[in-house]
C-alpha cells in the first residue's frame, strides 16, 4: 500500500468516526483506538495535518467549544460534502479490501 492508500484509510477512519457526531482531535484518536480494540493508534503528527487537509477540502468544519474536561477545544463535524466523501471512501475501501482478500486467497 502506498502513501495515498494510507492517507485514504486515515481519512475514512476520521470521517466515519465524525459520522457519529462532533469530536475534538483527542476524542477522534481515542474513539478510533477504542473501536479498533487498541489495534490502531492515530498519532497527533498524522491526525492534525489530516484534519486540516479535510477542513480545507470542505469535508469537515470546526468550531471552538468548551470540552468536557474544562479547556476549550476545537470540535470537528462532517459537512454534507464530507458525508458524500465518506460514502465514496467506504465504497473504495470495500473494493480494495476485496481485492486484497482475493490475492491472499489465491496467491
Amino acid at each position: 500500500m502506498g502513501r495515498d492508500e494510507l492517507q485514504g484509510a486515515l481519512d475514512l477512519l476520521v470521517l466515519k468516526t465524525l459520522g457519529r457526531g462532533p469530536l475534538h482531535g483527542y476524542g477522534i484518536a481515542q474513539r478510533i483506538q477504542e473501536l479498533s480494540a487498541e489495534a490502531l493508534r492515530v498519532e497527533e503528527g498524522s491526525l492534525y495535518p489530516a484534519l486540516h487537509r479535510m477542513e480545507n477540502a470542505g469535508w469537515i468544519e470546526a468550531e471552538w467549544r468548551w470540552s468536557e474536561h474544562g479547556p476549550r477545544a476545537k470540535y470537528y463535524s462532517l459537512t454534507p460534502s464530507g458525508r458524500r466523501r465518506l460514502a465514496e471512501a467506504e465504497a473504495q475501501w470495500s473494493r480494495v479490501t476485496k481485492a486484497v482478500a482475493r490475492v491472499l486467497r489465491f496467491a
